[in-house]
C-alpha cells in the first residue's frame, strides 16, 4: 500500500530505531500494569527513541501492533500500523491508552482468530468487541485518539490490553490456552529467544 494510503491522523510513526528481541509471554513485565509515561518524560528523546525501537522491531516480526512490554520495557505505550476492516491501514503511537467499546446494547462481537508477537507461532479465536475507540496522548504528549473496525479494533483492545498486564490468553477458555500452548511449542524452532533480532 502507498504512503498515499496510510492514515496518520497524529503525525507519522517515528523511525529509524534498533530491532530488539521479543518478549514472551511468562515474563514478569508482561504480566502486570506498566508504569504510564510522565509530564516529565514526554517531548523527550528517550521517550521516541522507545517508540522507534518498537516500531523496527514491529516490522522486523511482521507485526500491526507492539507494546513497550514486549521488548522488556515497564512503559505504558504501544506503536501500530494496521488495517481496518476496509482494508484502510492506520498508524500511531498511544501512551497511556485507555479503550471504549460499544455498550452491550450495540455491541458486535467478532470471534475471529488472534495471535500475539510475544507467544509466536500460535492463534486461536478470541472473541473482542468489533469496534473499538482508544484515546491517550502522542509522543509530545498531545491528546490522541483512534478508532476502527476489523482487526484494527482488535489490535487497539489487544495493545491497551498490553500496558494492563493482560495477554490474549488470558481471555480465552482453558481449552483454547491448551491450544495455543501446543501451537506455540511446534512452532518454537522458529521462533529462537532472539527472534526477530
Amino acid at each position: 500500500m502507498s504512503a498515499e494510503q496510510v492514515h496518520a491522523p497524529h503525525g507519522p510513526l517515528p523511525r529509524g530505531g534498533m530491532v530488539r528481541p521479543i518478549t514472551r509471554w511468562g515474563t514478569d513485565v508482561m504480566h502486570r500494569p506498566q508504569r504510564p509515561v510522565t509530564p516529565e518524560q514526554y517531548g523527550g528523546e528517550a521517550l521516541r527513541a522507545l517508540a522507534s525501537d518498537m516500531v523496527a522491531t514491529m516490522y522486523a516480526a511482521d507485526g500491526v501492533g507492539l507494546a513497550a512490554c514486549q521488548i522488556g520495557e515497564d512503559v505504558a505505550m504501544f506503536v501500530f500500523d494496521c488495517p481496518d476492516e476496509a482494508g484502510e491501514r492506520y498508524v500511531g503511537v498511544v501512551c497511556n491508552p485507555t479503550v471504549t467499546v460499544p455498550e452491550v446494547r450495540g455491541r458486535q462481537l467478532d470471534d475471529g482468530d488472534e495471535g500475539c508477537l510475544s507467544f509466536p507461532g500460535a492463534f486461536c479465536p478470541c472473541p473482542r468487541p468489533a469496534f473499538a475507540t482508544v484515546e491517550g496522548f502522542g509522543l509530545d504528549g498531545e491528546p490522541i485518539s483512534f478508532e476502527g473496525d476489523g482487526l484494527l479494533a482488535r489490535c487497539l483492545q489487544h495493545e491497551t490490553d498490553h500496558t494492563q498486564g493482560t495477554v490474549f490468553g488470558d481471555r480465552v477458555s482453558g481449552r483454547n490456552r491448551k491450544k495455543l500452548q501446543k501451537l506455540h511449542d511446534a512452532a518454537a524452532p522458529d521462533y529462537p529467544l532472539e527472534w526477530p533480532t
